[in-house]
């Protein structure tokens, strides 16, 4: 079985450490690494919601709403 991945990419050259999308993300998908950059941990976990894409202040991520898959009860 195929697990589509939401998060399309993280850009890490973009990215500023500023932990919006950490703090953002209701499923706990992403995490800061040693060089405090983004990256996505949980991919399987994404619901495709969108935030941390609507709440980077630098548009370093990007979502796929091809790949969203269905959002868990209560969203």
């Amino acid at each position: 079985m195929e697990v589509f991945m939401p998060i399309e990419f993280i850009d890490k050259k973009c990215c500023t450490g500023c932990e919006i999308c950490v703090k953002i993300c209701p499923e706990d998908v992403i995490y800061m690494d040693n060089e405090k950059k983004a990256y996505s941990k949980y991919l399987e976990d994404c619901v495709a919601c969108f935030a941390c894409e609507f709440f980077c202040p630098l548009e370093c991520i990007q979502v796929s709403k091809d790949r969203a898959i269905d959002l868990p009860y209560p969203y």
